[in-house]
């Protein structure tokens, strides 16, 4: 028990020093993502991560906020999507749609048992895909973490398609928030579905060239230790990757 105390009293000092290092370089963290992260009803699966995702000061890097429409891409296991509910709140909305194209047989995504919980009632599912649907100037944030990477993996649509219709689904002033797994400087795409990562200047160019303006940067995730030649979920550097988070916006005009 003692061992427990002192543990969580550990956790907590490093918790206050990461927020207090944070507001130093960017500001202070909004109390509507500080109660997001801190929300009970996050399972201990998401929040032993915590300390080596940051989820507090990734959210206010991004710039999520009460009221916001977010479309987010690949959410996985929902670690993102039920902080994103919470920061929203009842006025806002998290829609998903599908990438790509599910495969015949295929089990629902976790993405849709997290929907149909009432905790979560203003996360919504969309299992076509964005390409397909189309939606036009419907969102105020695009969202997608540790995921731009695969969408080079896919062969319909081409990751160029896929910016192109993320940018018409943002409305214009919108932000896209991309977080992802840093691959060595130089190497483009090429690690993209071995290493499962990406050289961020490549995002950048693409983003770019979709009409995308870069209007900001973030070290938060940062690892100089990580050599950039592992596979990202394979052995000490699972959890500690270097990591990058871009920030890029639709021009209002």
């Amino acid at each position: 028990m003692e061992r427990a105390v002192i543990l969580a009293a550990a956790l907590l000092t490093l918790g206050a020093a990461t927020e207090g290092a944070y507001a130093a370089r960017h500001g202070s963290i909004p109390k509507y993502v500080t109660a997001a992260v801190a929300d009970k009803a996050r399972p201990a699966s998401d929040t032993e991560k915590d300390a080596n995702r940051k989820p507090a000061e990734t959210l206010a890097f991004a710039g999520v906020k009460p009221g916001d429409w977010v479309l987010e891409l690949a959410p996985g296991r929902g670690y993102y999507s039920r902080m994103l509910s919470a920061v929203v709140g009842a006025r806002g909305q998290v829609s998903v749609y599908a990438i790509a194209t599910p495969k015949p047989g295929a089990a629902a995504p976790p993405i849709v048992a997290l929907a149909a919980d009432p905790h979560y009632g203003n996360v919504k599912v969309t299992l076509d895909r964005l390409v397909d649907v189309k939606p036009t100037d419907s969102f105020d944030v695009v969202w997608t973490t540790q995921n731009y990477h695969d969408f080079h993996n896919l062969s319909d649509p081409q990751v160029a398609t896929l910016n192109r219709a993320i940018f018409a689904a943002l409305k214009p002033g919108g932000v896209y928030f991309v977080l992802d797994h840093a691959a060595e400087a130089g190497s483009g795409a090429r690690d993209t579905n071995t290493l499962h990562r990406i050289d961020e200047e490549t995002v950048k160019q693409e983003l770019k060239a979709a009409g995308f303006e870069l209007v900001g940067e973030s070290d938060i995730l940062r690892n100089k230790s990580d050599p950039h030649t592992a596979k990202v979920f394979e052995g000490a550097i699972q959890g500690h990757t270097d990591q990058f988070l871009l920030k890029f916006r639709k021009p209002k005009k």
